[in-house]
């Protein structure tokens, strides 16, 4: 028997010989359909119904609801008969049925805006917290980890558990030593949920949380106001730059195949990878390396790549391949990688599309002038400060230049579809709007080819007014901008 059904579908999907996957007996419901070249159906409901006409299977225990308390109803009775179900599941998910009203509200960064899961009550144990270690992230955050007795929580066995901050251990009050009731927190996420006070040694101390990085001996400092603590050394600590790296090559950033994390800490243990660009010099420089150097470890890269333990000539060749596959890359990707806080995928894709070149970007930042950053939508103040801090140390824009010297960083080119008479102009929504939400108007101006912004400023070209429009009228109209009716702003949208 596997002991996780989610681990052992996926592990039989990737096997290598097509005849192991075959014999794992795979089954499947059918819930949602991908690209389609012609939509049939005006709701779930109907969907549904076209799944089974065309032989699809699916779960018997999909329901319509009419009311919330059908719907409460409906889970209450989903959770009695979990436990005699043939397959593992961890929740219901409530969808609007309407597929237009699906498409109006739309998604936010990667989630739907009309369907929400509700969790079961996860499922617990009891188990011993053998030590508490820090670990030092890209960021220099120090986030405690519990290590646990191994304990299996809903057929995964448990190890470890995130303890996020000092704070978090304060208030649960948790030590070494103490018996802790663990969770998988949406059956995914291991948590200490409460600590067993009648068991606790008689011998137990409060831990320590350190005030020196355990990992370059630089001071953690606490930020007023912050849950978090952070190493003081940058780039210098070692993890920090560990773990940039990781992030550098992680799926969303540059993506290269066969640079995992073990890699990643193999070469940075090993004085091979100092910096993210030194990525792009691994070729050239295991070239370089003579047959004596082969097994000295004296010299930061002396050991010839395909000398090395776990490594031959083929897993060489195809990382130096994909490496050198990855010398030009998307602005998008490129911010992303760098590695700036609070700076996820859809914030860097944000930057690329007012931007468009990376030069452009760094220009605004380095002139400390947040205005235009300030003014695009979706960008907040706490953003626009890690930005600018950035790009205002030293050692950031040292890499920057190195790595562009390897890396071609591509300009962000618009859809060619976007063709309007709105096409890169920055549009600022305030007031309510009669026909539409706020929300669809800004994705019909994103249609169009503009850009809205939360803000208004001397970047703005136009403040389209809807109904008891407030202070982003009132400076529209002392800085000139050109404001616009709900009805000017549809007709707008409707020229080439």
């Amino acid at each position: 028997m596997f002991a996780n059904p989610r681990n052992a579908a996926a592990g039989s999907l990737r096997q290598l010989d097509p005849q192991i996957t075959a014999e794992r007996k795979l089954s499947l419901w059918a819930y949602t359909w991908g690209e389609v070249s012609e939509q049939m159906w005006q709701t779930q409901e109907e969907f549904f119904a076209k799944l089974e006409q065309w032989g699809f299977p699916i779960n018997p225990l999909n329901k319509v609801c009419h009311s919330v308390a059908e719907i409460e109803q409906n889970f209450n009775h989903i959770m009695e008969v979990r436990s005699s179900l043939t397959y593992d599941i961890d929740g219901v998910v409530y969808k609007v049925n309407d597929i237009n009203l699906q498409e109006r509200l739309g998604f936010l960064t990667r989630t739907p805006r009309w369907a929400v899961a509700h969790k079961f009550p996860a499922e617990q144990a009891l188990t011993r917290v053998q030590n508490i270690r820090i670990q030092v992230g890209r960021t220099g955050a120090l986030t405690p980890v519990a290590d646990l007795e191994p304990v299996n929580i809903g057929g995964v066995m448990v190890a470890h558990a995130t303890l996020h901050n000092e704070d978090e251990i304060k208030r649960k009050d948790i030590r070494i030593g103490d018996m802790v009731v663990v969770q998988r927190a949406g059956d995914v996420i291991p948590q200490i949920v409460e600590v067993k006070l009648s068991e606790r040694p008689a011998d137990s101390q409060p831990f320590a949380f350190p005030t020196i990085c355990p990992e370059c001996g630089a001071h953690a400092v606490r930020e007023e106001n912050q849950a978090i603590r952070r190493c003081s050394g940058g780039l210098t600590c070692p993890a920090q730059v560990k773990e940039r790296i990781k992030h550098f090559v992680s799926k969303e950033a540059f993506d290269i195949v066969g640079f995992g994390d073990k890699v990643v800490e193999e070469f940075c243990r090993d004085g091979i990878l100092h910096d993210p660009a030194d990525i792009f010099t691994l070729e050239e420089r295991n070239q370089k390396v003579e047959a004596l150097d082969l097994f000295s470890v004296a010299q930061n890269d002396g050991l010839r790549l395909e000398e090395r333990e776990g490594w031959g000539t083929l897993s060489v060749k195809r990382m130096f391949k994909a490496i050198r596959e990855r010398k030009k890359m998307a602005l998008n990707r490129f911010i992303f990688a760098l590695g700036i806080p609070l700076i996820g995928t859809t914030t860097a894709l944000l930057l690329a599309k007012n931007f468009i070149s990376f030069d452009a970007l760094q220009k605004e930042m380095t002139a400390k002038d947040m205005t235009k950053l300030l003014s695009i939508d979706g960008i907040g103040k706490e953003m626009a400060m890690e930005l600018e801090a950035f790009f205002a140390e030293e050692h950031n824009l040292n890499i920057i230049k190195k790595l562009r010297t390897y890396v071609q960083v591509e300009e962000y080119i618009q859809d060619e579809e976007v063709t309007t008479v709105l096409s890169d102009k920055t549009i600022v929504f305030t007031g309510t709007l009669e026909h539409m939400t706020r929300f669809e108007a800004k994705a019909l101006a994103q249609k169009c080819g503009a850009k809205v912004a939360g803000s208004v400023s001397a970047h703005t070209d136009y403040v389209v007014v809807g109904a008891d429009a407030g202070s982003k009228a009132k400076k529209a109209e002392e800085l000139g901008v050109k404001m616009l009716s709900e009805e000017e702003f549809v007709q707008l949208t409707q020229k080439a």
